[in-house]
This record gives structure tokens, sequence and C-alpha cells, in this order.
């Protein structure tokens, strides 16, 4: 029996080591999943300021460059808000209505002013001069007087025809058909008059009537 007593002593203290190393490995894993399960997770920080990698936020340095700055982050800058302008004033809709009267009524006033001055006006007057018995009321405008005036003084011109440049117009006129002496005066006359009418600037076909005698 002394025998095998001495044979359990040894087997009960293993078996308490045992029993000691079990409970203390159990506890250490049962801190461990309790500083887990307390542990959460963290989201993603500022990129690298060198590789610009986002990374976990909880991490002091980049896992891929091993740099340990972050780029700054920007503040968006906002646009000043232009001064508000002040509201317009509120007018009296009585002084309104009376100044816009005011208005109406000047301006009915001018407009009878020149309507009473295109009907009083009087005609006008000739300013050439010359009119025996006083001046007289001008029928034709300044501009269609000048154009006839034009036209008169070319016809004048036409007229003071040279003696010797009319002399050649005859004497060619004459010369150019000598076959029938009849026709001699009556070529002469074409050839003359058309060249003042030439150099008139009247048309060679006359528009105009002869006159009753």
């Amino acid at each position: 029996m002394a025998t095998t007593g001495t044979r359990q002593a040894p087997d009960t203290a293993a078996t308490a080591a045992a029993l000691a190393k079990s409970a203390g490995i159990r506890s250490s894993g049962a801190s461990g999943s309790v500083a887990e399960a307390v542990r959460k997770p963290a989201g993603y920080g500022l990129p690298c300021a060198k590789c610009r990698l986002y990374y976990a936020a909880d991490l002091d340095q980049c896992p891929t460059c091993h740099h340990k700055e972050r780029v700054s982050p920007v503040v968006p800058r906002l646009p000043a808000r232009p001064p508000q302008a002040a509201p317009p004033p509120v007018h009296d809709s009585a002084a309104v209505e009376r100044e816009r009267e005011e208005f109406l009524r000047q301006f009915k006033s001018q407009l009878q002013e020149v309507h009473d001055e295109v009907m009083n006006a009087t005609d006008p007057v000739c300013t050439l001069g010359g009119h025996e018995g006083g001046p007289a009321n001008a029928e034709v405008c300044r501009a269609c007087h000048d154009h006839l005036q034009e036209r008169l003084d070319v016809c004048e011109a036409a007229l003071h025809l040279d003696l010797k440049e009319a002399a050649q117009i005859i004497y060619d006129a004459v010369w150019a058909d000598p076959s029938d002496p009849t026709k001699t005066y009556q070529n002469a006359a074409n050839a003359l008059l058309a060249e003042i009418r030439k150099r008139a600037g009247v048309s060679l076909v006359n528009p105009f009537q002869p006159l009753q005698h």
C-alpha cells in the first residue's frame, strides 16, 4: 500500500500542473478574444502624402512606402456673399399718378403747339429773287430746280457751237452724198442738228409734238 501511495503523488502533482497551465492558456485566450471584440474596425483616413495611398486611420505609417505623413485636408473656400442691395423705396401711388398726369399734360401741350405751327405755316417763298411785284411762292423744290438748271446749262453750251466747227459739219454733210443736189441743204441741216442734240445730251428720237399754229 505504501508503494501505491508513493506512485500516486507524482501523478497528482503533474495533474495539478497541467490543470494550472490549461487554466492560464484559457485565461489568456479569453482576454485576447475580449480585446479583439472590444476593438472597433477603423475606416480609411487621408491618403499618404508620398504615394497617395488611402490606408486605415489607426495606422501610424503607410503600409506601402512607410511614409508617416498624410495629405493635409484642403478646406474649400466659399465665395464671399455679395452685399445685398437695399430694397427699392416704396413710392406713393398718389404722387406717381400726379407725376404721370403732369407729364401727359405737358406732352399734349407740346404736340398741340407743333400741330398749330404746321397748320399755320406759310407757303415757302422763292429765294432766287428777281420777281415782279414781290416774292412768289416756291412750287418746285431746290433739288428739282438744280437738276433742271444743270440740264439747261448743258443745252446752252451745245448751242454755243463754234463757227468753224459748224462750217466743217455742213461741208462734210454736203460732200458726203453729192449724187442728189436737191438734198444738199437738207443733209447739211440734219448733220448740224444731230451734232447739237448730241452735245446737249438730247435723244435723237424727237419726243416733242409740233405746236399747233
